[in-house]
């Protein structure tokens, strides 16, 4: 097989979006419980606590179930999806301390869910989340802190707090700081370094990081060339939907 040894090296330059669209909101429908927003269900239905027992329990105070609530409000589990009152048990609970709904209204901030976009505002609250260890909060953080948005671009600031999450072993803050060491942003350039980070997410299927590793081997950059390898890894991210290894893969490129 073939590979196109231009979009190989595009591959690097491409791999992180420039969009936040992306935000840590949950896109599956999930347990109405105080699992992670980000986390699809895994209980039976008639096991679920049903959204007025959680209304009950919110409207008590409870943090966990304010959070909840607002999950169920944002994705349409158990009631009429409402962005707006998603926000609003988001705030509830946020403001309680809770690091998951404050990872959450950060992200309608991020992105005027709900709520009027504010990119300050949401990281402001990012911030928050990201002090109490969130490591989704930490890699939208480093994101805001990589693009700019709604702070000054401060590549340094941005891989301070991707490594805490990357540490954590999220894959989307692994493959993101080694793009950082790929080009010498906020670190030194290190493509030994970068390879590790890619890897590191690569193996857990992240998709973006499979292509960057597939590059490194094709290019021979932090490891041996080796275009065997460099095939494997642009495969693996090719099936699962990446444009970039799909069209390094293309036959007819040069």
């Amino acid at each position: 097989m073939t590979v196109s040894a231009k979009i190989v090296m595009a591959i690097m330059f491409a791999a992180v979006p420039i969009s936040m669209a992306q935000t840590t909101q949950p896109t599956a429908k999930p347990s109405p419980s105080s699992a992670p927003a980000t986390q699809s269900a895994t209980t039976s239905v008639a096991t679920q606590p049903s959204v007025e027992s959680l209304r009950k329990a919110a409207e008590k105070g409870e943090a966990d179930a304010q959070y909840s609530l607002g999950v169920c409000y944002y994705i349409g589990d158990g009631v009429e999806a409402d962005q707006s009152e998603a926000a609003k048990w988001y705030r509830k609970a946020a403001a309680q301390g809770h690091a998951k709904a404050q990872r959450n209204l950060g992200a309608c901030y991020l992105v005027g869910k709900g709520v009027k976009k504010d990119q300050s505002e949401a990281v402001n609250w990012f911030r928050k989340a990201s002090d109490q260890g969130d490591d989704i909060a930490q890699w939208c953080l480093g994101r805001c802190y990589y693009w700019g948005f709604g702070v000054k671009i401060d590549q340094k600031e941005a891989v301070k707090w991707l490594r805490k999450a990357a540490a954590q072993g999220l894959a989307k803050a692994q493959h993101l700081i080694g793009i950082c060491y790929y080009k010498g942003e906020g670190v030194d350039k290190d493509f030994h370094e970068a390879v590790k980070w890619f890897r590191s997410a690569a193996e857990q299927g992240d998709d973006n990081a499979q292509a960057c590793l597939g590059a490194c081997y094709y290019n021979g950059e932090g490891v041996e060339k080796d275009e065997r390898e460099a095939v494997k890894w642009l495969l693996k991210a090719a099936v699962q939907g990446n444009e970039n290894a799909k069209a390094a893969l293309k036959p007819g490129k040069s």
